[in-house]
């Protein structure tokens, strides 16, 4: 029985390739964990605080990224959520698991911020891109 049939709005908002979108959204969590873990001679020199700036932009796209996948705000929450999480485990775990890597509070906070930020694109027309990139394409 589909979602129409049964009166409860999709999961996902109405892709032809659902699985890529989601995919990718995958494998940008999965540069952000490994991004996050690797060792920090392994990452370019940036200038004092600039990594905030990095951190709030990369969590702001894996949460914008969830809100144009996820047609449910409560999907939406729940991604939020697990992206908090997320951010806030990784710094958890350069301090447990990393030798040239630590902890940072002011990390997890930029992490949260972004992803809040990008929560809030949801009821924008940003919040429709990916639907309308993939109308695009399809021609």
């Amino acid at each position: 029985m589909s979602a129409a049939t049964t009166g409860r709005r999709p999961l996902l908002r109405g892709f032809r390739w659902p699985a890529l979108w989601v995919a990718i959204w995958i494998a940008m969590i999965a540069a952000v964990a490994f991004g996050s873990l690797v060792s920090a001679h392994d990452l370019p020199e940036v200038p004092d605080g600039f990594d905030k700036v990095e951190h709030f932009v990369g969590y702001l796209v894996l949460s914008a990224w969830a809100v144009m996948l996820f047609a449910q705000r409560r999907a939406q929450a729940v991604a939020a959520v697990g992206l908090i999480g997320l951010g806030i485990g990784l710094e958890f775990a350069q301090g447990a698991w990393t030798v040239s890597r630590m902890a940072d509070s002011a990390d997890a906070l930029a992490n949260s911020l972004g992803v809040l930020g990008g929560l809030m694109l949801g009821p924008t027309p940003l919040g429709g891109f990916l639907v309308w990139l993939e109308g695009k394409l399809r021609r």
